[in-house]
Order: structure tokens, then C-alpha cells, then sequence
């Protein structure tokens, strides 16, 4: 009994001195695991299981934080940033977060309905003209007119009948690429582009994961009359102290940004597929994209989740109000179709069943058909490079991943979850 005191008392001594460094260079709240109903002895559990997907070269650099009741209890980093040169990944190493750009954009077209500028059920021409002769492709090639508008409540949920352009092989999908739709210079020139081409679905008849959001990116920046990243910098980042996080690399930051990954099935190997020398992220040749643009740290993301987790506010920041966020984190597939709303497995691999989705969030309605552990309400999304993040209401917790591999081969999210729950003791 007496050793086991000791032990767990050494080991809350440990994790107290690791968070203090940080403690005094930000304004993130650092506890023992304890202290949030946590446990220090399960928790590093994650350590080894991580650090053997990077010896294994499953995995580059992995950079893992969990959060409860507002107190970071675990941030830990391992593996290199690049790996060209092997430098160490580090707590504040930059990563192309992709589609965790989604969740940032939604909840600025948010305040701008919070504002009255703007309604959800608004059709998106209202705001976008190239959108207003739009056609949908039909049987045969036809092209038809929309039965309903494309509204902006569509574009969050992703019912809105567009595309990605590369994840299919439609007449459509190769219209979005003959006209280089998500190379695009800026968001007028994409939107110019994207209202040329037919949508491929009814607006409002199915979930299809697409442009949607980079949609709702050039609608922010017509309705502020801001670019869309000088309106995430002034209304999200600088109140939220989210320094690092931007459409770019600054070139002072360059050394804290590495190189991404792609596995390749015939070596069996990650090989570098973005350096940041010769990356778009530090020499922009494309728009800055709502749907996917953005770079981030563990830490400044944190702030965001803990933001959301929060009701909408963080260090007396008031980002959002408590009841818009509710209304974001509900399921809202069914609302449109009329029927249960729970989105189909086949239609992305990854998105569990058992979920809904919001705006700009998967949601989880029935935990025991996600096929691990979760909580109803729980939301979340990922990026195309591996990175994640959910957030917990129920038990008051949020947790992030960020690492730089395309088409991850490991079960990253559902083995870091189970890490994180398993260590859950009250």
C-alpha cells in the first residue's frame, strides 16, 4: 500500500515538473491526472504504443494532448518532424491540419449568422451569384435544374450536391479537374470556377463529402468583406491567443515545420510527399481554402477545442454563444432528409456508424454502433494528413493527434481514444 502511495505520488510529482515548463509560456491550464479523475499509471500507456508505431515506421512524428475539465494531463511528442533530416518533432512543431479547417470555418459563418447577417436556409446565390444559374447533372448528361436552392445550411452539413473532384471519377469529378478547381489562386477565381460546373446531386438529398466548406470560406470572406484570413485572425485566433495557427508559414516558424508523408504500397514505406522548401504552405499557390488550408500547433488547437468545450468561451474570450454551439453539435442530417439522418459508413470510410453530422462536425448519437468507446454528443473531424481531434461534453474532455501521413495504415484514433478512456477513473 505504502509503495503504491509513493509510486503514484513520484509519478504526479513527474507529470507536475513536465507541465510547468509550458504553464508559464501560455495561458493553458496544467494539471496532475488526478486531480480530473484521471490516472498518471494509465496514461502512460500511451507512450510506448505510440513510440512502437514510430520504431515500427508505421508512423513519422506523432505530437498527442488529452484534456479534462480544462487541465491538460497528458502532451507528450515523438518521432521527428522531418524526415530528411531527422530532427525531432517537438510540442510546438507546425502541421497541415487539412480538414480540421472545417470545423473553424463553420463556426465563423456561425458568428456571422449570430450577427444577423447572414440566415442558414439563405440560398448560397444570395451571397455568391456564380451559384445562380447552377444545373444539376442528370441522367445521361442531361442537366436539370435544382428542385430546391442550395442553402447555407447545406454547404455545412455537406448535403449541398458539389463534390470534391478527386475522391471520384464522375462526369462531374473530371469537370472540377479539367478546370482546376482546388488549384485556384484565391476564393473568387474558385468560386467562378466551381458555379461553371453542374452539381452532381439534388441539393438537400444526400451527405457527399465535398468543397462545401471552402464554399462557406469564400462566403465569409463576401459577407465581412474580409479575406477569410485576416476574419479567422481577427474574430478567432487573436482573441483565442492561437499564434500559431494561419494559412502559411511565416518564414521565422519555417524550422518547426516538417515534411509530410504518403505510404507508398509497393515499398511498404512512408516516403516524403511535401517538403516544406517546396511546399504550397510556405510558397502559396492556392487559395486559403475553408475547407482545408490551414496550419496549426497541438497546443493552439487546443485552445479551439477547449474553446468549444467551454460553450464558446476560453480565458473570458467569448468566441461563440453557448446556444449556437448547441445547435451546431446536434445532428442535423436528419432534419434535412426527414428521416433518421445517421450518415451511411460507405459514403466515408472512417465516419462511424452511429453518427450524425452537424454543423461542421461528425456527431455521435449512438455509441455502441461506433465500434469503440465514445459518448452521445460527441463530436469531432480529422484531416488528410492523419491529424484528429474530438471533443467530449459528457465527460468534459477533449484530445488531439497531429502527425503528417497520408492514407494511414494504423487505427490511430480508435487505439488513442481507448488509451485516453482507459484512463478514466471516476
Amino acid at each position: 500500500m505504502r509503495k503504491s502511495l509513493m509510486r503514484s505520488l513520484l509519478l504526479s510529482a513527474i507529470v507536475a515538473s513536465q507541465f510547468a515548463t509550458f504553464a508559464a509560456a501560455d495561458n493553458l491550464s496544467y494539471a496532475t491526472p488526478e486531480s480530473v479523475g484521471m490516472s498518471s499509471d494509465r496514461l502512460s500507456r500511451i507512450a510506448p504504443v505510440l513510440q512502437q508505431y514510430v520504431d515500427s515506421g508505421e508512423l513519422v512524428g506523432v505530437v498527442s494532448m488529452i484534456a479534462r475539465r480544462g487541465e491538460i494531463v497528458h502532451f507528450d511528442e515523438y518521432g521527428v518532424l522531418n524526415k530528411d533530416t531527422g530532427e525531432a518533432v517537438a510540442k510546438d512543431s507546425i502541421f497541415r491540419i487539412y480538414s480540421m479547417t472545417k470545423p473553424i470555418t463553420t463556426l465563423a459563418v456561425m458568428k456571422l449568422y449570430e450577427e444577423g447577417r447572414l440566415q442558414l436556409t439563405d440560398p448560397v446565390e444570395r451571397y455568391l451569384p456564380a451559384f445562380r444559374n447552377v444545373r444539376v447533372a442528370g441522367a445521361g448528361g442531361a442537366l436539370v435544374a435544382p428542385d430546391r436552392p442550395m442553402t447555407v445550411q447545406m454547404l455545412m452539413t455537406h448535403t449541398s450536391g458539389l463534390t470534391y473532384g478527386v475522391f471520384g471519377d464522375t462526369l462531374v469529378d473530371r469537370q472540377y479537374r479539367d478546370a482546376g478547381v482546388m488549384s485556384s489562386p484565391d476564393n473568387t477565381t474558385f468560386i467562378e470556377r466551381l458555379g461553371s460546373i453542374p452539381l452532381q446531386f439534388q441539393p438537400g438529398t444526400r451527405f457527399h463529402y465535398s468543397v462545401s466548406t471552402d464554399v462557406l470560406g469564400a462566403l465569409v470572406e463576401a459577407v465581412s468583406g474580409q479575406t477569410l484570413g485576416d476574419y479567422f485572425s481577427q474574430h478567432i485566433f487573436s482573441p483565442l491567443q492561437m499564434t500559431d495557427t494561419s494559412f502559411q508559414v511565416p518564414a521565422e516558424k519555417l524550422p518547426r515545420f516538417g515534411t509530410n508523408h504518403t505510404f507508398n504500397p509497393t515499398s511498404g514505406q512512408l516516403e516524403v510527399s511535401d517538403r516544406p522548401s517546396a511546399s504550397n504552405f510556405v510558397n502559396r499557390q492556392t487559395f486559403e481554402s475553408g475547407g482545408g488550408g490551414l496550419l496549426s500547433t497541438a497546443e493552439d488547437y487546443m485552445r479551439f477545442s477547449q474553446m468549444l468545450l467551454n460553450g464558446g468561451e476560453l480565458d473570458g474570450q467569448r468566441i461563440i454563444g453557448s446556444k449556437t454551439l448547441e445547435y451546431m453539435t446536434q445532428n442535423h442530417l436528419g432534419g434535412i432528409f426527414g428521416t433518421a439522418g445517421q450518415h451511411d459508413p460507405a459514403e466515408l470510410p472512417g465516419f462511424a456508424r452511429g453518427t450524425g453530422f452537424g454543423l461542421g462536425f461528425a456527431v455521435v448519437e449512438d455509441p455502441t454502433a461506433a465500434g469503440g468507446i465514445s459518448s452521445q454528443g460527441e463530436y469531432y473531424w480529422g484531416g488528410a494528413a492523419g491529424t484528429i481531434f474530438w471533443v467530449d461534453p459528457e465527460e468534459e474532455l477533449t484530445g488531439i493527434v497531429m502527425i503528417q501521413h497520408m492514407n494511414v495504415r494504423v487505427p490511430l484514433r480508435a487505439t488513442f481514444k481507448a488509451l485516453t478512456y482507459g484512463a478514466i477513473t471516476d
